[in-house]
C-alpha cells in the first residue's frame, strides 16, 4: 500500500472513529433488511407453488416481514444519514479551529486557495463516502450473486422493470415537494459559511489581534450556522431516503400483478415469473447503489488525502490561543514601554537564494510616542510590524512589554494592546458590540473621514463595504478607533487615499490620536511627513537603523 493509501486509510478511520456504534448498527439493519427480502422472496415463491394459493398464515407473515423489512431499511438509512451530517459538522468545526489556532506563517504558506475547497467540497465528498458505505458492502453482495441468474430468465419480464421505474420516479417527485426546501436552505447557509471561512483566511492576522471578534466568529457565527446546516440536511435527507424505501417496496404491487395474471406474463411457467421477480426486486436497489458509489470511491481517497495534508499542515496550533467566548478579556496594566531586545527572524530558503535574516533588532517605543517606519520596499518593515504585534514569534532575542518577556503563554494577551490594519487588511463589516453607543460613535467617525454619505451603521454592520480600497480603509480606521487599543499600527494606510486626505491623516488624524494618548506605529514612505513623527526608524535588507528624531 502507498503512503498516499496509507495516508487516506488513516484519516478515513479517524473520522469514523467516534461514530463506529451507529454505523456498526446501520450496517446490522441493512443485513436484517436484506435477510427480511430474501424471507419475503422465499415465501412468495412458496405462495407461487402452493396448492391452495396464499393462506392467512401466510398473509399475516407475509406482512410481519415487509414491517420489519420497511422499518430496518428505514432505520438504517437514517443512520448512516445521520453519521454523513455529523461527519460534515464534526470535520468543519474542527478544522475550522485549526485554522483560527495555526501560526500565522502556516497560514501564509498554505493559500487561501487551497484551503477553502478543502473546508468544503473536500468535507462533503468524505460524508458522502460514510452514508454510502453501509449500502456498498450489503449492495456489492446482492448484485454479484443476481447477475448470474438473471442472465437466465425470460427478456420479456423487462416490462416489470418499467412498471418499477415509473412507480420509483413518482416517489421521487412527491419527495422532492417536501424535501427541496430544506436543501434551499442549507444552501443558503452554506453561502454564509463560505463568508465565514474567507473571514478566517482573509482576516487571520485582524483575529489574532482582535480576541472577542476571533471568539464570536467562531462561537456565534462558525459553530451555529454548521450546526443549523446540519439540522436542515438531516431532516431533508430523511424525506428522500424514506420516500425511496417506500418506493422500492411499491415493487411488490408489481409483484401481486403479476402474480393474478401470471399466465399471461409468463405463459404458464410459474418458475419463470417468480424466479425473475425475485431477482429483479432483490437486485435493482443493490445494483443501483454499486453502480453510484463506484465513481465516489475515487474522488473520496483524493478527499481523504487532502484532509490529512490539512491536518498535518496545521498539526501544531499556536499554544495559548485562546476561542472560549465566554473567558473573560484580562486585565492589562497600562502601557509604558514597548521594546525589542536583540530579535531575530529568518525565513527559509527559497531555490539557490539565500535565507532573508532579520535583525539583531533593538527598539524601544514609550507610551504616547509616535514612530515611523521607513524603507525601501522588502526591506523588513512588515515584517518587523509582525514581530512587535507578536504575529511572528522571533527566532531569537526579546519581545518586551513594561519591561517584561512576552512569552508564549502571554502573547495572546499582549496581542490584544494592538489595533492594526494592514497593507493587505481585512475589512469586517460588523462593529464589535461594547457598553458605549457604537453606533452614534461610530457615524461621527464615518463624517470625519468623508464617508457618511455613502455608509452608515445598521444592525451592528457596516451598511456597505463595497468601496474603493481607499476608503475600505478608512472603515478600517473606524474599527480602530472603536475598539479603543493602547496601540495603534498602521502599514502605509495614507497610501490609498487622495493627497488632500493623506495631508489631513498626517498632520490632524495622527496628531490627535497622539494627544488622546494613543501610542502610534506608522510605516509609511511619504517623506513630506516625516517631521510629525517622534521617533524615525529605517530597515534596510533586515537591519534597523535608527534616524534623527524629527518632531
Amino acid at each position: 500500500m502507498s503512503a498516499t493509501q496509507c495516508s487516506a486509510t488513516r484519516e478515513l478511520l479517524g473520522i469514523l472513529k467516534p461514530f463506529w456504534a451507529v454505523l456498526a448498527l446501520s450496517i446490522f439493519l441493512g443485513v436484517v433488511g436484506g435477510i427480511s427480502i430474501t424471507a419475503l422472496l422465499t415465501a412468495i415463491n412458496r405462495v407461487l407453488n402452493a396448492e391452495g394459493g396464499m393462506t392467512q398464515g401466510m398473509m399475516l407473515a407475509f406482512a410481519a416481514i415487509c414491517a420489519l423489512a420497511l422499518l430496518s431499511a428505514i432505520l438504517s438509512n437514517i443512520g448512516t444519514n445521520y453519521v454523513g451530517q455529523k461527519i460534515i459538522a464534526h470535520l468543519r468545526e474542527s478544522l475550522g479551529g485549526r485554522v483560527l489556532c495555526a501560526p500565522i506563517e502556516q497560514l501564509e504558506r498554505y493559500r487561501t486557495h487551497r484551503l477553502i475547497p478543502v473546508l468544503t467540497h473536500d468535507i462533503d465528498t468524505v460524508s458522502d463516502l460514510a452514508f454510502g458505505l453501509p449500502q456498498l458492502v450489503i449492495s456489492l453482495t446482492i448484485t454479484l450473486g443476481c447477475l448470474a441468474y438473471l442472465a437466465t430468465l425470460s427478456p420479456s419480464m423487462f416490462l416489470v422493470t418499467a412498471a418499477a421505474v415509473v412507480l420509483g420516479s413518482v416517489v421521487q417527485y412527491i419527495a422532492r415537494g417536501y424535501g427541496i426546501s430544506g436543501f434551499e436552505a442549507a444552501r443558503e447557509q452554506e453561502d454564509l459559511l463560505q463568508k465565514h471561512f474567507r473571514s478566517m483566511a482573509e482576516g487571520a492576522k485582524e483575529l489574532r489581534i482582535h480576541r472577542p471578534r476571533r471568539q464570536r466568529l467562531y462561537s456565534r457565527q462558525l459553530r451555529e450556522t454548521v450546526e443549523r446546516i446540519c439540522r436542515l440536511q438531516v431532516r431533508s435527507v430523511n424525506i428522500f431516503l424514506t420516500a425511496n424505501t417506500i418506493g422500492s417496496l411499491l415493487f411488490f404491487i408489481v409483484i401481486a400483478v403479476a402474480l393474478a395474471m401470471q399466465g399471461w406474463w409468463a405463459n404458464g411457467d410459474r418458475s419463470v415469473l417468480s424466479g425473475f421477480v425475485m431477482t429483479l426486486l432483490f437486485m435493482k436497489g443493490p445494483l443501483e447503489s454499486v453502480l453510484s458509489l463506484l465513481p465516489l470511491l475515487s474522488r473520496n481517497r483524493i478527499a481523504l488525502r487532502r484532509i490529512a495534508e490539512l491536518n498535518e499542515q496545521f498539526s501544531n496550533p499556536e499554544p495559548y490561543l485562546l476561542l472560549n467566548e465566554e473567558l473573560p478579556i484580562p486585565t492589562v496594566e497600562p502601557l509604558r514601554t514597548l521594546e525589542l531586545r536583540d530579535v531575530r527572524y529568518t525565513y527559509p530558503a527559497v531555490g539557490d537564494n539565500p535565507p532573508f535574516v532579520m535583525g539583531p533588532l533593538n527598539l524601544k517605543i514609550e507610551a504616547g510616542e509616535m514612530l515611523f517606519i521607513v524603507g525601501e520596499n522588502g526591506g523588513g518593515k512588515t515584517t518587523l510590524i509582525k514581530l512587535l504585534l507578536g504575529l511572528y514569534a522571533p527566532h531569537g532575542g526579546e519581545v518586551l512589554v513594561n519591561g517584561k518577556v512576552v512569552e508564549a503563554s502571554s502573547r495572546d494577551d499582549y496581542r490584544q494592546l494592538f489595533t492594526t490594519i494592514f497593507a493587505d487588511f481585512f475589512l469586517f463589516e460588523e462593529l464589535m458590540d461594547g457598553q458605549r453607543d457604537i453606533p452614534a460613535e461610530a457615524a461621527r467617525y464615518l463624517e470625519r473621514l468623508e464617508i457618511g454619505h455613502k455608509v452608515g451603521v445598521a444592525d451592528g454592520a457596516f451598511t456597505t463595504t463595497d468601496l474603493s480600497t481607499g476608503q475600505r480603509k478608512r472603515l478600517a480606521l473606524v474599527h480602530a478607533w472603536l475598539d479603543q487599543r493602547p496601540i495603534l499600527v498602521f502599514d502605509e494606510w495614507a497610501a490609498d487615499q487622495d493627497p488632500t486626505f493623506r495631508r489631513i491623516f498626517y498632520t490632524e488624524l495622527l496628531p490627535d490620536l497622539k494627544r488622546q494618548g494613543k501610542t502610534l506605529i506608522v510605516i509609511s514612505h511619504d517623506d513630506r511627513y516625516f517631521d510629525v513623527a517622534d521617533q524615525l526608524v529605517r530597515m534596510e535588507q533586515g537591519q534597523l537603523i535608527r534616524e534623527q528624531a524629527l518632531a
